[in-house]
C-alpha cells in the first residue's frame, strides 16, 4: 500500500488557474461531555507541531494526536519496561538509518554471513529479518495479474477487467493533467524568477509585481494559485508534481502493464510449499525512492530523545525488518510466509501497512493470521486509501470472509485522521466501515524517516497503522502479561469517543465515528496505558 496519492489536490488546477485567470469510566483524560467542546486549532501549526502532531494531546494542544508525550510525562516516566519485537512487513527498511540503527532486531541465534541456517528456521543468515521480494521491485496489481493469466473462468475476471479499464483511463488522465501543470507552472516560475532576479521568492513579492504584460500577468495568476494550495514554495510544488508523475508513470508502466512480470525470486508464487532459494537476507530498500518501509518503521520506533530527526511512538522496541511489498501489489504467498516468519521469530506485534482489493490466495493469509493469533501476536493493519466503505468493498488482508465471523481476535484495522479537529478530522482518502475498521489514528502529514538519513511528511492509512502499532508496543512493554486480544480491546475501548460529525468518502458523506468504525474512537496512548494498568492488575 503506497502513500495516499492525492491527484484531487490539483484536480481543479487547470480550470481554476490556467483557464480561468482573471470506554472505561474514569479513564479519559477529559470528561466525555467535554471532548467535543474542545477549542479548535484555528492558527497554523508551527513547524514543531506539524512534525510531531500525532504525539500531541487534544485537550492540551487542541490537536487530535494520540497523547503520546503526555503518556511519557505522566505515566511511563523512567519506567523501562520489557523490550518488544515489532515486525514491519513492508517494502525495504533502511536499517542503517541514523534514527533507526539502534532499534533494529538482531537474530542472536544466527551467525552472520556464514552461509548457514544456524537456528534451523529455514532462512539462511536472517540477521535482521528477511526479504521475500529478493531483487524485485516493480510489480503488477493483483487484478492485472488475473487479466494477464487469461483465466476468464475466474469469478472476478469481469470485475478485474472493469477495474482495469477504469484505472487505466483515470491514470492516463492524471498523466496528461500533471504534464500540463508541470509545463505551465515551470514556465510561470521561470518568468517570475527572471522578473524578480531570484529563484526564491514569496507570495507577497509576486503580488507586488505591477505589469501590463499579458504573459507576466498570466504567470502571476498561476503562481498565486500555487500558493493558494498551501505550497511552501513554487520549487517544492514542482517537486511534488514531479514525484506525482513518477508515481503515475510507474502505475501505467508497471502496475497496470499486462505484459510486465517483476517476479525475480525464481519460485512459484502460486505454490506455498515452494521455498527453495526464495528471497534473501537483505531487508534494505533496493533504491532510495523505496521509502515506505523506512517511513513506517520510524513512526513506530525512531529513537526517542537522541536529538535526531523525530521521535517514534515506542521507546523499548526492536524492529524486525521484513521486505515483502514491491512497488505494486504484494503476493499472498509472501504475506502469508512473512506473517509466519514474524510469529516464529519472536515478534509480538506485526505492522501491515499494505492491502489490495483482489487476493487469489486470501485463505493462505487468513491461515497465517490464525497462526499468529496462536502465537499471541497482534496484527495491526492499515484500512486503505480508497475513500471506500470496506464493509461493502473487498479489501485484503482480512481476518474474516467479507463481514462474516473473525477467525481470531488479534487483528486491528486502522483508519486515518488529519490534524484538523472538526468536520475534516477523518482523512479524505481513508477507508472506513463499522465492521472492518476498528479505530482511527493520525495518518495525514506524518513526519518520519526515509532512506539515507533523511525525513519527510507522508500521508496514508499506512502512517495511521504504525502509530497504533507504536501504542500497542508501549502497552506490551509496560504490561507484558496482557495478551494480543486484550491489547486490541484496550486500544479500542480507551480511545476518545468523538461524537462530532465528520465527512468521509468520495461523496463527503456526513457521519459520526461510530457510524464508520467499530469503536467510534480515536486511539489515545495516555488512556490506553491507564486501562492497561487496570486490566493487568485484574488478571
Amino acid at each position: 500500500m503506497k502513500y495516499a496519492f492525492k491527484p484531487f489536490l490539483y484536480s481543479m488546477f487547470l480550470s481554476a488557474a490556467l483557464l480561468g485567470c482573471g470506554s472505561s469510566t474514569g479513564v479519559l483524560s477529559t470528561p466525555i461531555e467535554n471532548i467535543d467542546t474542545s477549542p479548535l486549532k484555528v492558527s497554523e501549526l508551527s513547524k514543531t507541531e506539524k512534525n510531531s502532531w500525532s504525539l500531541l494531546d487534544l485537550v492540551q494542544d487542541t490537536i487530535p494526536g494520540m497523547s503520546v508525550n503526555k503518556a511519557y510525562n505522566k505515566i511511563i516516566k523512567n519506567k523501562k519496561g520489557k523490550t518488544v519485537i515489532v515486525a514491519v512487513i513492508d517494502s525495504g527498511t533502511d536499517i542503517d538509518h541514523e534514527d533507526l540503527n539502534d532499534v533494529i532486531w538482531t537474530n542472536k541465534n544466527e551467525i552472520p554471513n556464514n552461509g548457514k541456517d544456524d537456528d534451523n528456521n529455514g532462512y539462511i543468515d536472517d540477521i535482521h529479518g528477511w526479504n521475500f521480494v529478493g531483487d524485485g521491485y516493480n510489480e503488477q496489481l493483483e487484478y492485472v495479474r488475473l487479466l494477464a493469466s487469461g483465466n476468464t473462468n475466474d469469478p472476478r475476471y469481469a470485475e478485474a477487467e472493469t477495474e482495469y479499464n477504469s484505472e487505466y483511463q483515470k491514470y492516463t488522465g492524471y498523466k496528461t493533467q500533471y504534464d500540463q501543470i508541470l509545463q505551465q507552472v515551470t514556465t510561470a516560475h521561470d518568468m517570475i524568477s527572471k522578473h524578480l532576479n531570484k529563484e526564491d521568492y514569496n507570495l507577497e513579492e509576486v503580488s507586488a509585481i505591477a505589469t501590463q504584460d499579458d504573459a507576466l500577468t498570466q504567470s502571476i495568476a498561476i503562481i498565486k494559485y500555487v500558493y493558494s494550495l498551501d505550497a511552501d514554495s513554487v520549487p517544492s510544488f514542482l517537486d511534488d508534481i514531479k514525484d506525482g508523475l513518477v508515481e503515475i508513470n510507474d502505475h501505467l508502466n508497471f502496475n497496470l502493464n499486462k505484459n510486465f512480470n517483476g517476479r525475480k525470486t525464481g519460485d512459484d508464487p502460486n505454490d506455498l510449499t515452494d521455498k527453495v532459494g526464495y528471497g534473501n537476507n537483505n531487508p534494505r530498500p533496493s533504491k532510495k525512492s523505496e521509502s515506505h518501509g523506512t517511513h513506517v518503521t520510524g513512526i513506530i520506533a525512531a529513537e526517542r530523545n537522541n536529538g535526531k530527526g523525530m521521535d517514534g511512538v515506542a521507546n523499548n522496541v526492536k524492529i524486525m525488518a521484513i521486505r515483502s511489498t514491491p512497488n505494486g501489489d504484494e503476493y499472498d504467498k509472501d504475506v502469508a510466509l512473512a506473517i509466519r516468519y514474524a510469529a516464529d521469530n519472536g515478534a509480538k506485534i506485526i505492522n501491515a501497512s499494505f492491502g489490495k482489493s483482489f487476493s487469489p490466495h486470501s485463505d493462505w493469509v487468513r491461515d497465517a493470521l490464525k497462526y499468529a493469533a496462536e502465537k499471541d501476536v497482534l496484527f495491526v493493519h492499515a484500512a486503505g486509501n480508497d475513500s471506500k466503505n470496506i464493509d461493502i468493498e473487498k479489501s485484503f488482508p482480512n481476518d474474516a470472509i467479507g463481514t462474516g465471523p473473525e477467525i481470531a481476535d488479534n487483528v486491528i484495522t486502522v483508519g486515518s485522521l488529519t490534524e484538523k479537529y472538526g468536520s475534516n478530522l477523518v482523512s479524505s482518502f481513508s477507508n472506513y466501515g463499522t465492521i472492518n475498521v476498528d479505530v482511527f489514528a493520525p495518518g495525514s502529514d506524518i513526519y518520519s524517516t526515509i532512506p539515507e538519513n533523511e525525513y519527510k511528511l507522508n500521508s496514508g492509512t499506512s502512517m495511521a497503522a504504525p502509530n497504533v502499532a507504536g501504542v500497542a508496543a508501549l502497552i506490551r512493554s509496560q504490561y507484558p502479561s496482557l495478551t494480543a486480544p486484550q491489547v486490541k480491546k484496550i486500544l479500542m475501548d480507551s480511545g476518545l469517543p468523538i461524537k462530532a460529525k465528520v465527512t468521509v468518502g468520495e461523496n463527503k458523506a456526513v457521519k459520526t465515528l461510530s457510524e464508520i468504525s467499530k469503536s467510534g474512537r480515536i486511539v489515545n496512548a495516555y488512556n490506553a496505558l491507564i486501562l492497561a494498568s487496570q486490566m493487568a492488575n485484574s488478571n
